[in-house]
């Protein structure tokens, strides 16, 4: 049995073993009396000796020290360029090499799996010793598999540096194979790769532009289809811009008590308008600004300097079409006090105004945060700002009904329907925006792409702009995206490998080189 898993034991003669506290060191010589020349000539003139120290796979916890007494031999073909050549034992030596082979096999596995620091932390932890370097290089000598052939293909881009720096990997969506992995995202790299591989018939693709081209150019017998969770994201953007514009409808008026003329016929109150947060004024003067300066020629980085300004903050403002996108964004966020704002309204109708006191009462509830952030929350209400709504309830936020329209009715909770309901009552633009999603998601989900055009012409005699925008988009893609919609190819495979490629990313710690990214890409399993 040990003999076929390390056959090349039958070749030696295991003279001493010596076991030390971190290691075995077997000192062996070979058994045979006669080597082979490259050449093929054998030979049984042996010119000299010398040892040579080999590490081998660890056995038992313990690194295993092979000392073995090499000859070198004269080879006896006067033909030959060698004059001398020393013996190998297959299975165990390799020229220049400190490791077997099986070792090297061992090690290039460690590295794929887990880079440099971590791995080797693990080959100490069983017996090897070896540097972070050291299993890079194995892992950089390793060769890249064959590609075959690709019938339907996968593309997509990754981040090297978010918003600045980009490559590509292309994914066999039969086996969910990545089977290549460039610099940058230009579709002309794409259309030269497509060309040494006409066999591809369908190419899996997000909206982008240059992939559109690319994969137009370099293979024109494919049909190109758009990715479907990409459409519904996109769909998702401009349910809430439309919900964001219409976030003053979204709370219910006030109503009496049960059985009074008031709760048969309450009334919207006549609320004044509160005055523009600081915050949102400042958005709006930033956002014309940038696009001031980036109509006249500046640079990103440039207008950045000049508004003393981060440059991801530029990028956001010059990226976004107007400063109702920026301002949308910006509250939105979440509040650390917004599960218990209905509590902390009731008690302030209830004549309770002091903040310590209600900080306290909420606290008793699992409330996580300051006393500053509900002083903050009550402030609005003591200098005029507002008044906490009789009914002691939130409005919902803008996510949260984007959410009830994006999902599907029967998997609502009933209480979020109920909500959905009462607002589509009240406004008949969402009631329309909701129509109009669903219609969406059943051609989605049914592969009823050949539905596509009629909702397209519905949407764009509609009123909502912000769906008018998305259904243009796709217009400019309808092929791939009618594509989309009825065959049943997806890009959750490709979605599956970046979001593999960004856990191999950032367990490098972001410094990988393509060339090591690639292999553990390509290799790593």
């Amino acid at each position: 049995m040990l003999l076929e898993l390390f056959p090349y034991l039958s070749a030696l003669l295991i003279e001493e073993a010596e076991r030390r506290p971190d290691k075995v060191v077997l000192r062996t010589r070979v058994r045979a009396t006669t080597a082979v020349c490259q050449c093929g000539r054998s030979s049984a003139r042996v010119h000299g000796r010398y040892v040579r120290t080999l590490r081998d796979v660890a056995v038992g916890g313990l690194g295993v020290v092979i000392e073995l007494c090499i000859r070198r031999f004269r080879c006896e073909n006067p033909a030959c360029p060698a004059v001398t050549f020393a013996e190998q034992i297959a299975g165990l030596t390799t020229p220049h090499s400190r490791q077997t082979p099986l070792l090297r096999g061992v090690l290039a596995q460690i590295g794929l799996a887990l880079a440099g620091r971590a791995g080797a932390r693990l080959a100490a932890a069983v017996g090897i010793v070896v540097g972070k370097d050291m299993l890079l290089r194995l892992v950089r000598a390793l060769p890249e598999p064959e590609v075959g052939e690709v019938e339907v293909l996968g593309v997509d881009d990754f981040a090297f540096r978010k918003g600045r720096h980009y490559g590509t990997v292309l994914i066999d969506m039969a086996t969910h194979r990545p089977l290549h992995l460039y610099d940058g995202r230009e579709g002309e790299d794409l259309a030269a790769w497509l060309r040494g591989h006409p066999e591809v018939k369908v190419v899996c693709r997000d909206r982008s532009s240059g992939y559109s081209e690319g994969a137009r150019v370099g293979a024109p017998q494919a049909e190109q289809v758009a990715d479907r969770y990409h459409l519904w994201a996109n769909l998702g953007q401009a349910v809430e811009k439309t919900v964001n514009g219409h976030r003053s409808r979204l709370a219910e008026a006030p109503r009496g008590p049960a059985g009074s003329p008031d709760h048969l016929e309450a009334k919207p109150e006549v609320v004044q308008p509160s005055a523009e947060l600081k915050i949102v004024t400042r958005l709006r003067e930033q956002h014309a600004a940038a696009h001031e300066l980036w109509k006249q020629g500046m640079s990103k980085a440039a207008i950045g300097r000049k508004l003393g300004l981060h440059q991801a903050t530029v990028r956001k403002l010059v990226n976004a079409r107007s400063s109702d996108d920026v301002v949308a964004k910006s509250l939105q966020r979440a509040h650390v006090v917004d599960p218990y704002v209905g509590y902390l309204h009731r008690r302030w109708n209830e004549g309770i105004r002091n903040a310590a006191q209600l900080y306290r009462e909420i606290q008793q509830l699992g409330y996580p945060g300051g006393e500053l952030a509900v002083q903050h929350h009550l402030r609005r209400y003591r200098t005029g700002r507002g008044h906490a709504p009789a009914s002691g309830l939130k409005p919902p936020s803008v996510r949260e009904v984007t959410s009830w329209i994006m999902t599907h009715p029967e998997h609502l909770r009933d209480e979020d329907a109920d909500k959905l309901h009462r607002l589509r009552e009240r406004d008949p633009e969402l009631d329309r925006l909701t129509l109009h999603v669903r219609r969406f998601a059943a051609m989605m989900t049914g592969r009823q792409g050949d539905r596509l055009e009629g909702w397209i012409a519905d949407i764009e005699q509609d009123s909502l702009a912000p769906l008018a925008g998305f259904a243009r988009n796709l217009r400019r893609d309808f092929d791939a995206v009618r594509n989309g919609l009825s065959l049943p190819h997806s890009s959750g495979a490709v979605e599956g490998n970046i979001n593999r490629l960004k856990m191999l990313k950032r367990q490098m710690f972001g410094r990988a080189g393509l060339d090591l990214l690639r292999k553990r890409v390509l290799l790593a399993r």
